[in-house]
């Protein structure tokens, strides 16, 4: 009988106590909720602030993700998963003192490794594109830019 009494007190205290206090479970599992962005532009400019930039250096021996390059895709992967509503296309640079053909292929080398690895971080394939520019587009050599479209 004691213990009885004992079990419907604890009951009746944790039924009062979850009424009053929120669903910490609950919230805990929703993602947080980002305001829509209005427009393309608005778009870019959160991006890049949020993400510390649209451009991703190489190192000098090619392809290879540096770890300033990985920090800053992380920060572009956390803010892509928040906006899964925004597509990007991943541009690939050659080095400006390869043939064409070589830098085409580098760059696409490039764009892949970034478009790999945020799919790792989990932004889902179908939000990126990945492009190479070779040399079309100098100034740009041993880089890959990330551009809201």
């Amino acid at each position: 009988m004691r213990k009885t009494l004992i079990f419907a007190a604890l009951l009746t205290l944790d039924t009062a106590a979850q009424a009053q206090l929120p669903d910490l479970r609950r919230r805990d599992l929703q993602p947080p909720q980002q305001p829509a962005l209005q427009g393309i532009d608005a778009a870019r400019a959160d991006f890049a602030a949020q993400s510390g930039g649209t451009t991703v250096y190489f190192g000098a021996e090619g392809v290879g993700l540096t770890v300033p390059a990985r920090t800053i895709l992380a920060a572009q992967a956390n803010w892509l998963r928040r906006h899964p509503e925004v597509v990007v296309r991943i541009e690939g640079y050659g080095d400006s003192g390869d043939t064409r053909d070589h830098a085409l292929a580098v760059g696409a080398r490039r764009a892949e490794e970034a478009r790999s690895y945020l799919v790792l971080l989990g932004v889902p394939a179908a939000q990126l594109s990945a492009t190479s520019w070779g040399k079309e587009r100098p100034g740009l050599g041993r880089a890959v830019t990330i551009l809201v479209r």
